[in-house]
């Protein structure tokens, strides 16, 4: 027999509403989520639609807070390529590759703290991050440098000590995206990734981060969607109960909250559709939906209440277990809730080794130690007069969008007055850059060359005509160093652009 539903606008439709995490479009709350969360909806994401300036934010985040006190404010802000709070100018940070290069967990930790703390100054207190996978495919075409990098040991001490700074800022950490989605060609926000390794091969590589964030105490982990047959055959781990259940909560010891990534990525709306992927994962056990992308309107919010609630009615989704995941999300609001009241800069991460102490300038510090320079094989001299930027421009990262400004022509222009920039795609051959160039000496800025053969032949053509060319790579850095200097900046962060430009003017 079905469980007794206590009815639409009593308890049930509450945990409903609460264990949901939605966005929405503008600068400021819309009557209809605020009317939500006076019933009770758990959380609002926000997004790089939302956000024009740190005051604008303090006051939308205030707004939200005047309906419920204990709302969870969340946004998606990794730093480095996937920034909202600065998508408008580039991120003050740099991503997890640079800090994985620099490899100085007190670095790290303190970037994260700084991180934290302004978006603690602006009212919220989630964080979407850090990204805890391991990037052992080199082509993948999602993660590469959000990730700490591509070994395991590596990429555990700095999820941690990137957890731990977040943290002692009062903002919850969200390790993602377990179990690991460095090992796929495929980006879940299009289609369904899948791993086709041993069990032993994803325990010792993929899990070794998670279990390094939740000895860390992280206050949340998103889940991934992607298929692991080593692990269940049948579903990807977002709904999962063999993953989500059995390896996560259990086996790991993960009593903090589980989210979904965005339940309108393709890798489960394809299949199973927003509504209906929605209860599978909270069966899993996730305890909040995340579906904050597109839509982000009061139908989608009311679609999932009702379908979860549905579900309860007809005893596909246990009420224990609504009652389970709604409890979770309010224990991580009482947490953040404390931390709001008390004030931050106190528990594990707190304190750091002298040379690493956060403050405004931590970011472009961090940036300036990521760089790695290889001369050409002449002694090289800045370019006089100001030089010709050629910046070669991939597809946008999904994660990332193409909205945020990258590389190097703003701040060679603010050193070297009178430089400039063209942006060349992928139908780009040399002979184009060369005119545009004129005279001047080319710096060619390009992004992940080695997942771009048009990108590797325009380069090739380029530097045969032109071998005083500068190379700056603000992406992976895979392929061999050339030009008369190379620059591996590992990340296109506004802070990665500056550190570059400073050695291109020989500031």
């Amino acid at each position: 027999m079905a469980p007794r539903a206590r009815g639409a606008s009593g308890t049930l439709s509450r945990d409903a509403l609460t264990v949901l995490q939605p966005g929405f479009t503008g600068t400021a709350p819309p009557d209809w989520l605020l009317r939500r969360v006076g019933e009770g909806l758990g959380a609002v994401g926000l997004f790089a639609r939302n956000i024009a300036a740190p005051e604008q934010l303090t006051a939308l985040t205030a707004r939200l807070r005047a309906e419920r006190e204990d709302l969870l404010v969340a946004v998606d802000e990794e730093g480095g390529d996937v920034t909202r709070l600065e998508a408008r100018t580039g991120s003050s940070f740099p991503g997890n590759l640079a800090l994985g290069v620099v490899d100085d967990p007190d670095l790290t930790r303190a970037v994260a703290r700084e991180l934290g703390r302004r978006l603690a100054a602006c009212g919220v207190d989630l964080d979407w991050a850090p990204c805890a996978d391991v990037n052992s495919d080199p082509d993948n075409p999602v993660v590469g440098v959000r990730s700490f990098g591509a070994d395991p040991e590596l990429v555990s001490r700095h999820t941690a000590a990137y957890v731990e700074g977040v943290q002692s800022a009062g903002v919850a950490a969200c390790a993602k995206h377990f179990p690991g989605h460095g090992d796929t060609n495929v980006d879940s926000h299009l289609a369904l990734p899948r791993i086709d390794v041993e069990p032993d091969t994803l325990y010792a590589r993929e899990l070794a981060p998670f279990r390094a964030a939740v000895a860390a105490g992280s206050k949340s982990v998103m889940s991934a969607h992607i298929l692991l047959p080593a692990l269940d055959p049948d579903r990807p781990a977002t709904l999962s109960p063999r993953i989500l259940t059995g390896l996560l909560r259990r086996e790991l010891g993960h009593e903090g909250l589980i989210v979904t990534d965005g339940m309108q990525m393709r890798a489960v709306a394809s299949a199973y559709g927003i509504e209906r992927g929605s209860v599978l994962a909270i069966a899993a056990g996730a305890d909040a939906v995340c579906v904050g992308g597109d839509p982000a309107d009061e139908r989608t919010v009311l679609g999932l209440r009702d379908a979860l609630v549905e579900a309860v009615r007809t005893g596909e989704l246990p009420e224990e277990r609504l009652a389970d995941a709604a409890a979770r999300v309010r224990a991580l609001a009482s947490w953040t809730r404390a931390h709001r009241a008390g004030g931050a800069g106190s528990g594990p991460g707190a304190a750091v080794q002298e040379g690493t102490a956060p403050g405004p300038g931590i970011g472009l510090a961090a940036a300036r130690r990521a760089l790695r320079v290889t001369p050409g094989k002449e002694p090289y001299a800045p370019p006089r007069p100001a030089p010709y930027v050629a910046s070669f421009v991939p597809g946008s990262n999904t994660a990332v969008g193409g909205a945020t400004p990258w590389g190097v022509g703003a701040e060679l222009e603010r050193l070297l007055p009178g430089t400039r920039t063209g942006t060349h795609g992928p139908d780009a051959a040399a002979g184009d850059v060369l005119r545009e160039a004129g005279g001047r000496r080319v710096v060619a800025v390009v992004r992940d060359a080695h997942r771009h053969p048009w990108m590797a032949e325009a380069l090739d053509g380029l530097l045969a005509a032109r071998p005083d060319t500068v190379v700056v790579e603000m992406g992976l850095d895979h392929a061999p160093p050339r030009g008369a200097l190379h620059i591996a900046t590992h990340g296109a962060a506004r802070v990665c652009g500056i550190a570059a430009a400073e050695v291109v003017a020989g500031a």
